[in-house]
């Protein structure tokens, strides 16, 4: 009996590795930046208007409107194409990468007058990802290819190196944690860092001796949370309470007493705003106020006027919560549950990279555009693009390690010392934090890692605790889009108005 049960757990285990493979997810992840992400990244930058243009047009915009990318190939010294493998690429120390394509037009007052196809640069692609050339091939072909069969992939080649984008461990964006202070003038604060396409600002929230509390976001520092509340929208103090929940909380009363004088949304913004320091007729005050409030507060609820209501509903659960864990009502929030963390895999690091290069080509584009009219000229859109600027830009981050945001030894060269090496290497968990400093709690074992990381393989000294390992049948799984969750919910009898 049990040698049966031996054989059928081994049968079991080797048909998950050959249906799955060891970093499956980490090849999932960058499948999904090139269907999805890419084109999701092209429409944050989508119409381009050039401040300067010739004089006898009244409106001109250029419009990016769709991006893909190919299979890797080589132009060759007299300038023919043709696919490259990866075996290739490692002999004659070449980057395995395939051409990016963008879709361009140019509108004149706003009548589409050019469209074309160009190339804006190549991206380096992961081996056995679905653009990868040896993706779907059986052993025999990959032999053939002069591939290893039993290599798991997952890795890039740049200028012949094979590099490996290590995962990076981080708190969960758009999450409230509230955490007891060491030192400062509060003793609790609650953070959240609230995360939409390139935007990922830290907010937090705090109660001072003076009882009233105060909200810090971007360049707003400490404000008080309920005039906050009240230029959003929610101006009846019977609202505010019905919102947070918290019965006849005398907190919340003392603090609504303190502003009772705001009556309305125009005067909540008025106050804000003498608060930060803008100096202007009140009229540019309270419209550069607004401004700030749709752009920089809570940007992953929404940035428009009309996300105002559920700002200042989300504000309120925050406040809520708060007040309950201050209170003793509630636990602290565990930075170190693995509940409270995500993965930031290649798909998500190459998305933060190609976000900044993007925005760097579009005022090359724009630069050069406008030096070109102010020489009287009306160039064609196919002249401004600089197809080398990209390219060279991703190749620098990815051949160095240095990313965006100022992180190092995020692309690593990989460690080929033996085939378990090359394996663990490709599941290295690597956590923000400072190996300088103690941090005792993030660097010891927590129960949430039980079957997600490895109890074991983390490096003695300096690092440990900090660099960690995927265990071998972990499988983190994907982003979901929002919008999909709220369908799918709301099928279940979700009910919004309440």
């Amino acid at each position: 009996m049990s040698k049966t049960m031996e054989h059928a757990g081994q049968l079991l285990i080797k048909k998950y590795f050959e249906e799955n493979g060891i970093i499956k997810a980490d090849i999932d992840s960058f499948n999904h930046f090139i269907e999805t992400e890419l084109q999701r990244i092209l429409e944050e930058n989508k119409i381009i208007e050039p401040t300067i243009i010739p004089s006898n047009v009244d409106e001109f915009k250029i419009s990016l409107d769709k991006i893909w990318v190919t299979k890797p190939e080589i132009t060759e010294a007299d300038g023919s194409t043709r696919p490259i493998y990866p075996v290739e690429a490692r002999m004659r120390k070449l980057s395995y990468a395939a051409p990016i394509y963008l879709e361009v037009s140019a509108h004149i007052n706003s009548v589409q007058r050019e469209s074309f196809k160009t190339q804006i640069g190549s991206l380096p692609i992961m081996l056995k990802s679905k653009n990868c050339h040896l993706h779907g091939l059986t052993q025999e072909e990959l032999i053939a290819k002069g591939e290893d069969p039993t290599d798991p992939g997952g890795y890039f080649i740049i200028n012949g190196t094979e590099k490996a984008i290590v995962d990076i461990e981080d708190l969960a964006s758009n999450r409230f944690i509230v955490e007891k202070n060491s030192t400062g003038i509060s003793k609790f604060s609650g953070k959240i860092f609230s995360e939409q396409g390139s935007y990922r600002i830290p907010h937090m929230v705090e109660k001072l001796k003076d009882g009233i509390f105060y909200l810090t976001f971007t360049r707003v520092k400490r404000i008080p949370l309920i005039p906050v509340i009240k230029a959003l929208g929610l101006t009846k103090d019977e609202e505010i309470m019905q919102v947070i929940g918290l019965q006849e909380n005398s907190e919340v009363i003392i603090n609504l007493y303190d502003f009772v004088d705001i009556k309305d949304e125009e005067e909540a913004l008025d106050f804000i705003s003498k608060k930060v320091g803008i100096s202007q007729t009140r009229e540019i005050r309270l419209e550069r106020m607004a401004e700030i409030l749709d752009k920089y507060l809570l940007p992953h609820v929404g940035m428009k006027p009309e996300d105002r209501l559920m700002k200042a509903q989300n504000i309120c659960k925050y406040l809520k919560h708060y007040i309950r864990v201050t209170n003793n009502e509630l636990p602290l929030d565990d930075k170190d549950h693995y509940m409270n963390k995500r993965l930031k895999m290649s798909g998500e690091l190459l998305g933060e990279l190609f976000r900044v290069n993007m925005k760097v080509l579009i005022g090359d584009m724009l630069y050069n555009f406008q030096r070109i009219v102010k020489r009287g000229k009306f160039p064609s859109i196919r002249v401004i693009i600089r197809e080398k600027l990209l390219t060279q830009k991703v190749y620098s981050s990815m051949a160095t390690g240095t990313w965006v945001g100022g992180r190092t030894g995020v692309c690593q060269r990989m460690e080929r010392l033996n085939f378990l090496q090359a394996l663990s290497h490709l599941q290295r968990v690597v956590s923000p934090l400072s190996a300088s400093q103690e941090n005792f709690e993030a660097r010891t074992l927590h129960a949430t890692h039980l079957g997600r990381l490895c109890p074991s393989e983390t490096p003695e000294g300096g690092n440990i605790g900090l660099r960690k390992n995927l265990a071998l049948l972990s499988r983190p799984s994907q982003t979901i889009d929002e919008e999909y969750v709220l369908r799918e919910i709301k099928k279940l009898g979700l009910n919004m108005a309440r």
